[in-house]
């Protein structure tokens, strides 16, 4: 610890400042995606001086930019050069937010190290604004320009948070550590919480909350929405040297597989109703026959059950934050339309889309309905999106289709003529080849109008055998004549068999036409033959 001022600044002169490096996650895959840096005295003896022991004495006495220029200079060389591109998040003094020359103090460093400045995020506190914010606005707008982002940190302990976020174009929104830490007990600070990450999502913001310690803590933040958190849960801030093995280490992702999850946080210890509350909707959503899911404006998920999860083939936690079109890329450029009609006041229900075969996956075909979800001002804050997989049912529409053509065209090649009649003998379908047999149209054979086709000697003794059968529940066996096109007389045999239910009830009878007129005539034939043969014999 340093002991006072003149040994604060010798250490300066030392090259004792250096960068520590605290892990910035990604809470819904616990994938690593940037570093806080932390300045740190490392003495020539192995102890540590703390930022509180030099930072406040370098603003007072004027060489907190140099103090900066070491610390950053180190830190952009530390960055390991084969290593995926991440992010580093640096707090700015509110000394150095009134310097005009800052932006281009950082533009050299980074020319001087090679680092890129659309990965370096600076983060300003509430604190550093409420001297002189058209300076604070000025500054920031160059940094942007340059490509880095801006972060406002420790959002909810200053007085003037809303005004700040409205005036200058901030990319993050950090939750305090004091209510973040107090979540799991206090119900104050968990509506604080709640509300900043809402506020973050509503301002399209990524929301990065500090001091995170337990699984609890970065569960309940993830069902909120956050974005990120960093803290010991995740890890310390360790010296460059430990870099590489941190971004080499396993991601630390915390799981939601348990419907109950929330029983881990202690009751006798927490508010329980609103987490309970939280418990019930999910079970609700996960118990629902149907995918659910709440996307933000920006499409973005905000909730969801597992079972569009599972559609999507990803975990519930990996979609918390990420835009619809990264979980379903396929299918997504078919949902946007309608998502977007939702996002401007419209409820769409019943639409059909196909999802295209990819790689071993095959085509799926979905139903979605879109609501569109409004806050107490009546503005639209986001859709909900319901979506049944009918595959299956497609499936068996097309094949059930498909038998369907076949059996109709099976029964127009059929010479015989298929009917249907009710229990009470009432004819209700018959064959359309009816009509190329009689002059009487097919919509006019349901009883009684068929039987205007039969001839006039034939008419009584048809009828009447058809009512013996229905009354005896036996097969129909008939023999009649109708009229053809050609104004002659055709012989047909109707044969039919009744249909039960389970009680035993006569439900319909099926049967079939047949033209028997060749076969007739040739009975006639032998019949005057055998008259003639008789009178010669």
């Amino acid at each position: 610890m340093h002991a006072n001022s003149e040994e604060a600044h010798s250490g300066l002169s030392r090259n004792e400042y250096a960068p520590y490096f605290q892990p910035i996650v990604t809470l819904r895959t616990g994938i690593i995606s940037g570093f806080e840096v932390l300045a740190r005295g490392v003495r020539s003896d192995a102890s540590i001086a703390m930022p509180d022991d030099f930072i406040p004495i370098a603003e007072r006495d004027g060489w907190i930019g140099e103090l900066m220029e070491q610390v950053f200079r180190k830190a952009f060389a530390s960055v390991p050069p084969a290593s995926e591109p991440f992010a580093l998040s640096v707090n700015i003094s509110p000394v150095q937010l009134q310097n005009l020359g800052l932006p281009q103090q950082i533009l050299e460093l980074s020319r001087e190290s090679g680092f890129a400045l659309d990965q370096l995020i600076i983060e300003i506190t509430e604190t550093a604004l409420m001297s002189d914010v058209q300076t604070a606005l000025a500054i920031a707008a160059e940094l942007k320009s340059l490509g880095c982002r801006l972060a406002l940190d420790d959002f909810g302990t200053g007085y003037s948070s809303l005004r700040h976020l409205q005036a200058l174009p901030f990319d993050e929104l950090k939750v305090d550590r004091s209510f973040v830490q107090t979540m799991t007990q206090d119900r104050e600070s968990r509506k604080i919480v709640a509300a900043v990450v809402g506020l973050g999502q509503s301002l399209g913001l990524t929301t990065v909350a500090e001091g995170v310690e337990t699984r609890e803590q970065a569960e309940m933040l993830l069902w909120m929405g956050c974005d990120m958190a960093q803290g010991w849960l995740y890890g310390r801030p360790v010296p460059a040297t430990e870099l590489d093995g941190i971004l080499k280490g396993p991601p630390q992702k915390i799981s939601v597989a348990s419907p109950n999850s929330w029983a881990t946080i202690s009751v006798s210890s927490l508010d329980a109703q609103p987490a309970q509350r939280l418990a019930q909707l999910q079970a609700v959503y996960d118990g629902a026959p149907v995918a659910l899911g709440f996307l933000d404006r920006t499409h973005r998920y905000v909730n969801l059950n597992r079972r569009l999860a599972d559609m999507n083939g990803a975990p519930v936690e990996e979609h918390l934050g990420r835009d619809a079109h990264d979980m379903m890329p396929n299918l997504f450029p078919q949902l946007q339309e309608d998502i977007n009609r939702a996002l401007a006041g419209e409820a769409i229900t019943g639409v059909e889309v196909t999802e295209p075969a990819a790689g071993a996956l095959p085509e799926r075909t979905c139903l979605l309905s879109y609501q569109p979800a409004r806050d107490e001002s009546g503005e639209v804050v986001g859709v909900s999106v319901a979506m049944v997989d009918i595959t299956k049912r497609k499936l068996a529409e097309d094949a059930l289709r498909e038998s369907e053509d076949h059996y109709r065209h099976m029964v127009q090649l059929n010479p015989q003529r298929p009917w249907i009649m009710d229990p009470e003998g009432a004819a209700l379908d018959v064959s359309p080849r009816w009509e190329s047999t009689t002059v009487s149209p097919r919509e006019l054979t349901r009883d009684p109008g068929w039987l205007a086709s039969l001839h006039p000697d034939d008419s009584v003794a048809t009828v009447s055998a058809i009512a013996t059968s229905r009354q005896r529940g036996e097969a129909i066996d008939v023999e009649y004549r109708i009229i053809n096109s050609e104004g002659g007389w055709r012989w047909m045999r109707s044969r039919g068999a009744p249909r039960y239910d389970v009680a035993g009830r006569i439900v319909c009878w099926y049967g079939s036409v047949e033209d028997i007129d060749e076969r007739k005539q040739v009975e006639e034939k032998l019949k005057t033959y055998e008259i003639k043969f008789g009178t010669l014999s």
